[in-house]
């Protein structure tokens, strides 16, 4: 099962968002996954942990440096169930 971080700025509504269409993506390829959602801050601390965080395009380079195998994938519209499957397809999961 793949553990799944997805970040925004503060970590409230918009990550939730985030969250729920990523649960949709992975729903439909018929892929199991465990989802959590938080602020880039925490994130920051705990990208070790996942497998794969999913964060806007403008907190990438939050995640620069990590040296472990998490998967870092930007999002320009982190709301946009297209845009979350190009990027999953383009990094091998999908």
């Amino acid at each position: 099962m793949l553990k799944i971080m997805v970040a925004c700025g503060n970590g409230m509504g918009s990550s939730m968002l985030m969250k729920l269409a990523v649960e949709k993506v992975f729903k439909k390829h018929n892929i199991a996954c465990l989802i959590e959602h938080t602020s880039v801050g925490d994130a920051q601390s705990s990208a070790a942990n996942y497998d794969i965080v999913l964060c806007p395009l403008s907190f990438e380079k939050s995640f620069d440096g990590s040296k472990n195998k998490t998967i870092i994938i930007p999002l320009q519209n982190v709301m946009s169930e297209i845009e979350i499957s190009e990027k999953l397809r383009l990094a091998g999961i999908l």
